[in-house]
């Protein structure tokens, strides 16, 4: 009988660059890009870079507790952005980029924030972390030209150092 998979969602950013970092993680099974945490049901991608519907730009990640936990794809998220932009990373300015952790159950939200306090005692960082950490809420696929973004235009995506 196959293992039931299981959903975290992470906003880190662009999620071209966040969903092709997820999919080369052994044990995720797909991802999908696309919005949360807004007010605005189906957002568009030019309605949500406005910065007045409250989404995020999210990855949803589907992945097999059995061959990588939650717990590694907390790594992944912490070291595939910063951190401590609020509503930026690099070039990309707005509330859309935030950093946020969207999670799915009791535990993912324990988790995600006893990692967050231990990268906050590490000192890896001058600056507090600004990653919000709340309960998900409906997802909105993203346009189908923003799914694979990278795969499809032959972008390579380094993946980070774990």
């Amino acid at each position: 009988m196959p293992t039931p998979t299981a959903l975290a969602t992470f906003g880190a950013g662009c999620f071209w660059h966040v969903e092709a970092t997820f999919r080369q993680v052994p044990g995720v099974v797909n991802t999908t890009v696309g919005y949360m945490g807004g007010s605005v049901p189906n957002p568009t991608y030019e309605q949500v870079c406005t910065g007045e519907t409250g989404h995020a730009e999210v990855v949803q990640v589907e992945y097999d507790p059995e061959q990588v936990s939650y717990e590694e794809l907390l790594d992944v998220f912490w070291r595939c952005h910063d951190p401590t932009q609020r509503n930026r990373q690099g070039p990309d300015v707005g509330t859309q980029y935030r950093s946020v952790i969207f999670y799915h159950t009791e535990e993912q939200r324990r988790l995600a924030e006893a990692s967050r306090r231990r990268l906050e005692q590490s000192g890896l960082y001058d600056r507090p972390i600004v990653t919000e950490i709340v309960p998900a809420r409906e997802f909105y696929r993203a346009e189908e030209y923003h799914q694979r973004y990278f795969e499809k235009h032959g972008i390579a995506c380094q993946p980070p150092t774990l």
